[in-house]
This record gives C-alpha cells, sequence and structure tokens, in this order.
C-alpha cells in the first residue's frame, strides 16, 4: 500500500519529534499551571477562587484553534512578544503552540485534581488545621499529594488528548505530524496510505503511555 509513496522526501521522524516535544513541554507546563490553578480553586480567599473558577470555565469552553491562533496572532504579532525564541533552537511558532496547549490543557488538569481532592476525607485537613498547619502546608503535604495519586488515570486521559490536540498546532504553522500530513495529501494524493501512517504514529505515541500510567495508577491508588 506504501510503494506509491516518496517517503524519503519528507521528514517523519522530525514532524513526530515535534510533536513529542510539544506534548513533553506542554504536559509539564500544564501540570505546573494546572496545580496552581487548583490551589487558587480551593483557595480560602475569595479572589482567587474567582480568578481560578472564571479562567477555568473560560478557557475550557473556548476553542483550542482559537486559543492558539489567538496567542500567535495577539501575542507575538501585534505585541511582539519572542518567548526568548531568539536564544533556542525551535521557533517562535513553536513556544506560542506550547503556551497556548499550557493556557488550555491546564484547566482539564485542574479539574481532574479537584476531584481527587474531593476524595481526599475533610477529617485530614481539620486535624492538620488543628495542628497549626497554614492552608498552603495542608494542600502541599496533606491533601494534593493523595489527590495526585488518586487521579493518575484521569491525568493520563488528559495527556492522550495533550498529544493528539498538538495536531492542531499547524494552524499556526508549527510543522509537527498534522503539518506534514496535509503537506504529503497535497503532494501525494494518497490520502488512505498517507493518514495509515500517521494514525499508526499517533497509536504508537499514546498507547504505551495510557498501559503504563494505568499500571501506574493501580500501584499507587489510595487504599481506602
Amino acid at each position: 500500500m506504501f510503494d506509491f509513496l516518496d517517503l524519503d522526501r519528507y521528514d517523519l521522524f522530525g514532524a513526530f519529534w515535534t510533536t513529542v516535544q510539544l506534548t513533553v513541554f506542554s504536559a509539564i507546563g500544564s501540570l505546573i499551571w494546572g496545580t496552581i490553578l487548583v490551589a487558587m480553586r480551593v483557595s480560602p480567599v475569595p479572589v482567587m477562587r474567582a480568578f481560578g473558577t472564571i479562567y477555568v470555565h473560560v478557557f475550557r469552553n473556548t476553542p483550542l484553534t482559537l486559543v492558539l491562533v489567538a496567542c500567535a496572532q495577539l501575542l507575538a504579532y501585534t505585541l511582539s512578544m519572542t518567548m526568548w525564541a531568539d536564544f533556542g533552537t525551535d521557533t517562535l511558532a513553536f513556544r506560542m503552540a506550547v503556551l497556548g496547549l499550557v493556557l488550555y490543557t491546564s484547566t482539564f488538569v485542574c479539574e481532574a485534581l479537584r476531584s481527587g481532592i474531593n476524595t481526599v476525607p475533610v477529617g485530614q485537613a481539620e486535624a492538620a488545621r488543628a495542628l497549626g498547619l497554614s492552608f498552603f502546608q495542608v494542600l502541599t503535604l496533606i491533601v494534593l499529594p493523595q489527590a495526585f495519586r488518586s487521579v493518575i488515570g484521569p491525568l493520563a486521559n488528559v495527556l492522550i488528548a495533550l498529544t493528539k490536540n498538538t495536531t492542531v498546532a499547524a494552524a499556526i504553522g508549527v510543522a509537527e505530524a498534522a503539518f506534514l500530513m496535509r503537506e504529503m495529501i497535497e503532494n501525494e494524493a494518497q490520502l488512505i496510505p498517507i493518514v495509515s501512517i500517521f494514525a499508526l504514529g499517533f497509536i504508537i505515541l499514546t498507547l504505551p503511555t495510557g498501559l503504563l500510567l494505568g499500571l501506574v495508577a493501580k500501584r499507587a491508588a489510595v487504599k481506602r
């Protein structure tokens, strides 16, 4: 089926490597920002709770394509933000894609963690506060460690969705897998073989992730 394709003309490995980089950097950023957001959402400070709630509802219900285009057009071209792209080997579009993916995906990380926080018995937090621990200490030492252990499975789903969402980065010119697939379809006019190649590539990227994190979730599950 692939005999009609001149695959030597295309950098398949480079395209999927860009996809992997987008996934890794965006996952790290989303985990950090999502954790900060969930801390705001359960904070005793009304202003922080309001900001976290509004942010999650706005970005979670905004199409990812719109978020990425807004980052590229508004931040990069209108406000001339370079995101320090001049000091690295990646492009400005790549960094804007990472930023957009972090802004979007962190909302799902936040909600997953918030559901994990709800599984932690209230008595544990009350006992910690009675011992004199601050809200930050209770959250970081008592609540969040248990919340993370209980939501490894949902976070794995978020990571898999993030891997597939990197294809949207093609909308702002990032040369990842979907960008190359579109170019190959235009040049080769062989739809089924090309789509099969890229579908297989994403299965190879996402299936081991789901299986591995599924095993980790079972081993790390909090026993009640």
